[in-house]
């Protein structure tokens, strides 16, 4: 086996910043600030991608993570590395379905249970920050998200970078 040999010195395209590196490290910093907020309360263990979840289930009742997935519109693989996460903090339990018992059905245990009410109030009071965020700027986040998605609708991510793509001759 041949390996190929390393790029021009200068050409990294990681070299330069990348445009949307400042939105992830905002939403990072935006989720790290409401896991603070869960400390604050005394709650570890407990990270604000759980409270999605956590919400539904005590609205819902049992689900299978197909059910639980589809209904956060959430893929499935993401949403049972998130279960198997909230699992280790004890906050939902599963047991086989009634009907197929290769499904599994997803309850919330007696910890995660009592963290909903905390959860809704925090979930509003997010919500509430948004909307606020949203008036104070020049053109809101929403705005702009639905902008984008309209953009990606005429043409989409894949097609837009297929028409940028240089691949390198073998």
């Amino acid at each position: 086996m041949t390996s190929s040999p390393p790029p021009p010195p200068g050409d990294d395209p990681t070299a330069e910043p990348d445009r949307w590196v400042p939105l992830h490290q905002l939403f990072r910093a935006m989720d790290d600030e409401i896991g603070e907020v869960y400390a604050l309360r005394g709650i570890h263990g407990v990270r604000p991608r759980f409270a999605y979840p956590l919400i539904r289930l005590a609205h819902t009742g049992p689900l299978t993570i197909r059910e639980l997935a589809a209904s956060l519109d959430r893929s499935h693989s993401a949403l049972s590395q998130t279960l198997t996460a909230m699992r280790r903090e004890g906050l939902i339990d599963s047991a086989p379905g009634d009907e197929d018992a290769r499904t599994r059905r997803i309850t919330l245990t007696e910890r995660g249970r009592a963290l909903v009410p905390f959860l809704e109030a925090e979930w509003r009071a997010t919500k509430a920050v948004v909307a606020e965020l949203d008036d104070e700027l020049p053109y809101p986040l929403s705005e702009a998200a639905l902008a984008l998605a309209r953009a990606l609708q005429r043409r989409s991510m894949k097609e837009r970078i297929l028409d940028h793509l240089d691949e390198p001759s073998s």
